[in-house]
Order: structure tokens, then C-alpha cells, then sequence
């Protein structure tokens, strides 16, 4: 009985981990992007301003599955975007310029990331991962 509680434990702590390890990365692309308290709790997918100040402690946490896959398009797309220009500083100015181009239409990336949607999120990823060949 022991060895299953103690593997439960495990296995919870590890998760807390992965959760510490991706809102780490989460944390450092939005401040590289200048994003305000508000653009990040949008791209999370809303949660409160109290979740979001804990999330900011990098505290293990243990995430659900729909935020543990957002964080993982935006480090996507921030990848993305960094490989495409030549210095840090154009890569993260190009998710705030707008753009005709489908399927921001008109936005920038930060507004249609920021609308809410897990879709935005991985259109946006679609589109930075196309615009690279990939």
C-alpha cells in the first residue's frame, strides 16, 4: 500500500513540475512580448487574477491539459517567430504588427491569439510553422 501511495505522489509531483517548467517558459516569452496581465489570462484561456498572480510564483503546479496545450502553442509560435527573423527584437515585434494576411486579417497576432480561442492559438501556430516551411 505504501509503494502505491508513494508512486502517486510521484507521479502528482512530477506533473507539478512539467506545470512549474511550462508556465516558467509561458512567463518569459510574455514578458519578451510585453504582454499586460490581461493578454496573458486571455491566451491561458481566462483564468482569475489570483490564478494568474499564483501561476506567476512558479510554484509546482499541476495544470490542467487545456492550459498545459496552450502554453505549448505560444512557446511554439515563439519559436516559430524567432527562427523566422534575424534578431530577437523583429521576431518579438512581428506578434504585435497587423496584418492582412489570412488568418489575422487585419490584426496583429497578439489580438487574434488573445481573442480566447484554443483554434486562434493553433491557427496562429499553423500559420508562424507554414510561414517557416515547416
Amino acid at each position: 500500500m505504501t509503494a502505491v501511495v508513494e508512486r502517486r505522489s510521484t507521479e502528482g509531483d512530477r506533473e507539478a513540475e512539467k506545470g512549474r517548467v511550462a508556465l516558467k517558459g509561458f512567463f518569459r516569452v510574455t514578458e519578451e512580448w510585453r504582454c499586460s496581465a490581461e493578454e496573458r489570462s486571455r491566451l491561458l484561456g481566462g483564468p482569475s487574477r489570483t490564478t494568474l498572480y499564483n501561476y506567476a510564483k512558479l510554484n509546482p503546479t499541476k495544470l490542467s491539459n487545456d492550459t498545459m496545450e496552450r502554453i505549448s502553442y505560444i512557446l511554439g509560435i515563439y519559436k516559430a517567430v524567432q527562427l523566422l527573423y534575424p534578431t530577437h527584437e523583429r521576431a518579438n515585434r512581428r506578434i504585435r504588427l497587423k496584418t492582412s494576411e489570412v488568418p489575422f486579417c487585419g490584426k496583429s497576432a497578439m489580438e487574434f491569439m488573445t481573442q480566447g480561442s484554443m483554434m486562434n492559438l493553433m491557427m496562429a501556430r499553423q500559420y508562424f510553422d507554414a510561414k517557416r516551411g515547416r
